[in-house]
């Protein structure tokens, strides 16, 4: 492939400095006028590398943001306490039984879970943006760390489950925290909210279905190859039911009949709802005090205090206080062992904090720092295996349970922790006596509830078809095999349906509709008044002949014979450029007849040539081209690949139009390196010495603007003046003739106070920049101009 670069050759050392000098008279006219010039710097490397570059005031602010809570500690006050005090202690009362049984699914002793638990709530405090989130052991991450921890139990059982819980979260905890440092929490977009969703329902379903059975105390076969095996092997060994299926089903029924009835309550008797979500809230402390007592009543005379012997399974012996703190050990063996299910861990830690903790910011009107989001939960991984703790993230249900409690500030973490702390050193005896089947009811019951409901699927689908089905393959994917290949799954099918989209991007042709602004107010439509039309009429540029929703019966057609409106509509890059440019050119090429022949005989022409099938020359109606504008409101960047696209495209059509060269211009380009590279790359400069003309004329329209607030814009516009350069013109001499008799107003004696005002106007777009204009309807009056040029 040729180097587009060679083909600059043409070209002075800057095209830069070609395009300012140039401009040269026009900028002498401007300054007879009283208008102020300007010329586009030209962005540089350096430039560029010194604006990234922070500050003394931007480390401070960065090193500020990094403990957000010495900006409202402060105005802490008596009402923000209560608050806090009171979801604190709610949370706390929750986290202690959920933490428990998530250790449990971790494949962990019970101990572990109260270690994440006290961990999370704490170390949050110093590093949060949300006042809701709660950190701390969740099913999903349980789910997965027991997976990994029964995968070393196989390969190194020489390893203890702790200690690879641990190291896991030590290095997932470091790897957030690097993003979180360097603000790179945009990252977590990458994730599209279908493949959320799927990972949420898809792991929720498999946890319930893998609690089933110790629910009902069946054992003996394993319940982590898969939701569908663990329904059919729980269907199988239904017969094996044990004693614990009386304690398991009624607590699950227990829990959901709470709910209910304090949801009924809470509906007829409004007045009391606050009570009544405190009780519905407590009903998991409640319903393990409950069963645990019941479980101390059957274990009475339990022979030498030996959980064993108990007729049904219980927890049995719970360390008091920190058993386990120390220095987790970390080294190449133990990564090793669980470094392909790296990628899956840091996923799941970093969708499920942030999806909630934006969603609550929203609910509560405040908004959250995702970077600073990933330091938090990044530090308390890295900080909580020093205490014993596993991986922890964000919690749906305690986040949830937090907010509704009325919490005031993250300073609520702190008191969740302290009732965390007096759990593990004064409950370690009642905990003995806590049923297995009663956590694992616990368990289920609170998975079931973050299952994306039937109207969400529904809405999905009526919202965007092909999310609704990336959401149903991820579900059936992780359901049927596991939740790591789930997420790899979704996050890949998104991936590619984004990439898609982009490379079979197709570009719009428009076309201007003329249209004026109607003003229709409730008054006028009960009075029965006329519609009250404005005098401004407005240019709409719609897509030429496609079904894009606006009125059928409006004809949208090209501008002008052989002019062109070309729109890119998903950015231009090397994935898409090729097919932009080719649906364009083809269509231009049928479109448009050439200017000469290039062959006489049959035989000289180019095998792929068809235009020897076209009517003869003088019998070919069709116009010829006259100019191409390309609207870039959608690229941001351009790349070597879009800009040799741009390149051969030019030359395709150059040969079309030949012995003449169309003007290309350039509308709505937002980008500083973009207009530079385009310059670069010869557009907007002359191609030769018979378009140093051309180029002057394409300089004759330019936009204006008052600077800075020295003039009332409304007032500027409406000046006789002003009207007269901005009038449109019906060909170039009367656009010339409209601005040298503004020129001879503006200098007169009569229009001397307008002369004042037109001294504080300036160019909206720089001189260097000749092709680029700032809006469609500029390049258009520009083409048309250049269209009535070549006809004359």
């Amino acid at each position: 492939m040729p180097d587009w670069t060679s083909k600059l050759g043409k070209l002075p050392p800057s095209a830069n400095d070609v395009a300012i000098n140039d401009a040269a008279p026009i900028d002498e006219k401007l300054k007879e006028v009283g208008i102020e010039s300007y010329f586009e710097d030209e962005p540089t490397i350096s430039r560029y590398t010194r604006e990234q570059v922070p500050g003394r005031e931007e480390v401070i602010e960065y090193l500020k943001s990094l403990f957000p809570f010495i900006h409202w500690i402060g105005n802490y006050n008596l009402q923000w306490l209560m608050g806090d005090m009171v979801a604190g202690i709610t949370v706390g009362a929750v986290v202690v039984p959920q933490g428990m049984a998530y250790a449990q699914l971790a494949e962990l002793p019970v101990e572990y879970g109260l270690y994440t638990s006290f961990m999370g709530v704490l170390i949050y405090f110093f590093f949060a943006t949300s006042k809701d989130i709660t950190i701390g052991p969740v099913a999903v991450m349980s789910l997965l760390m027991g997976d990994i921890v029964l995968k070393a139990r196989d390969t190194h059982p020489e390893i203890p489950g702790h200690v690879i819980a641990s190291a896991v979260s030590v290095i997932v905890g470091a790897i957030i925290t690097f993003l979180g440092l360097f603000r790179l929490g945009w990252i977590v977009e990458l994730i599209s909210l279908s493949s959320v969703s799927a990972f949420v329902t898809g792991a929720a379903f498999t946890i319930a279905c893998g609690q089933v059975s110790t629910m009902m105390g069946i054992s003996g076969f394993s319940t982590r190859d898969g939701a569908y095996l663990s329904v059919i092997r729980t269907l199988r060994n239904l017969p094996d039911t044990s004693l614990d299926a009386a304690l398991g089903l009624t607590a699950l029924t227990m829990l959901y009949l709470i709910r209910s009835g304090f949801a009924w309550l809470a509906k007829h008797r409004p007045q009391r709802r606050k009570l009544w979500f405190f009780l519905t809230t407590l009903r998991t402390a409640f319903v393990i005090l409950l069963y645990t007592l019941i479980s101390w009543l059957m274990n009475l005379h339990l022979p030498n205090h030996d959980s064993a012997q108990s007729p049904i399974r219980i927890l049995g012996d719970v360390p008091r206080g920190f058993q386990h703190a120390g220095r987790p050990q970390v080294d190449g063996n133990i990564i090793s062992i669980f470094a392909g299910e790296l990628p899956a861990a840091v996923i799941v830690l970093l969708i499920e904090h942030i999806s909630i903790a934006k969603s609550f910011g929203r609910v509560n009107g405040y908004q959250i720092n995702p970077s600073q989001e990933l330091v938090a939960i990044g530090v308390t991984n890295v900080l909580g295996p020093f205490l014993g703790a596993y991986p922890a993230t964000g919690s749906f249900s305690r986040t949830a349970i937090k907010s509704k409690a009325g919490v005031r500030t993250p300073l609520a973490g702190v008191i969740s922790a302290i009732v965390v702390l007096l759990a593990i050193y004064a409950l370690p005896a009642v905990f003995f006596y806590i049923p297995n089947a009663a956590l694992s009811a616990v368990i289920i019951h609170a998975v079931l509830d973050v299952l994306t409901p039937p109207r969400t699927l529904y809405y999905f689908w009526r919202t965007s078809p092909l999310d609704a089905c990336i959401f149903i393959i991820g579900v059936f994917i992780i359901v049927f095999t596991s939740v790591e290949y789930g997420i790899y799954a979704t996050v890949c099918l998104s991936a590619a349906v984004y990439l898609f989209r982009i490379f079979n991007a197709r570009g719009e042709f428009l076309g201007p509709v003329h249209a004026s602004a109607v003003s229709i107010g409730k008054s006028t439509l009960e009075r029965g008044e006329p519609l009250e039309k404005n005098s401004s009429e407005l240019t709409l540029y719609l897509p030429v002949g496609d079904a894009n929703g606006s009125n059928p019966d409006i004809s949208v057609q090209h501008p002008a014979p052989g002019c062109y409106i070309y729109r890119f509509t998903e950015g231009f890059c090397y994935l898409n450029s090729s097919r932009y440019l080719e649906r364009m050119t083809d269509l231009i090429l049928k479109e448009t007849r050439p200017t000469t022949r290039t062959f006489i005989k049959k035989g000289d022409r180019q095998w792929n040539d068809t235009s020897a099938s076209l009517p003869h020359p003088e019998d070919d109606r069709r116009p010829l081209l006259q100019a191409v504008v390309l609207d870039f409101s959608s690229v941001t960047h351009l790349d070597v690949s879009s800009v040799q696209a741009l390149i051969d495209a030019r030359e395709q059509l150059d040969r079309h139009t030949a012995p003449e060269e169309i003007p290309w211009l350039f509308a709505n380009v937002n980008s500083r390196w973009t207009r530079k590279t385009l310059l670069e790359a010869g557009f907007g400069s002359p191609r030769s010495t018979s378009q140093n003309q051309e180029r002057r004329n394409l300089l004759d329209l330019l936009n204006i603007a008052r600077l800075g607030d020295s003039l009332d814009s409304g007032a500027w516009a409406s000046s006789p003046s002003t009207e007269k350069l901005s009038q449109h013109p019906n060909s170039l001499d009367d656009f010339n003739a409209q601005e040298m008799g503004a020129a001879n107003d503006l200098n007169s004696g009569e229009h001397s106070e307008e002369r004042k005002d037109m001294a504080t106007t300036g160019l909206v777009t720089g001189l260097n920049r000749p092709c680029i204009y700032p809006n469609l309807t500029s390049a258009m009056r520009v083409a048309m101009q250049s269209r009535e040029k070549r006809h004359r």
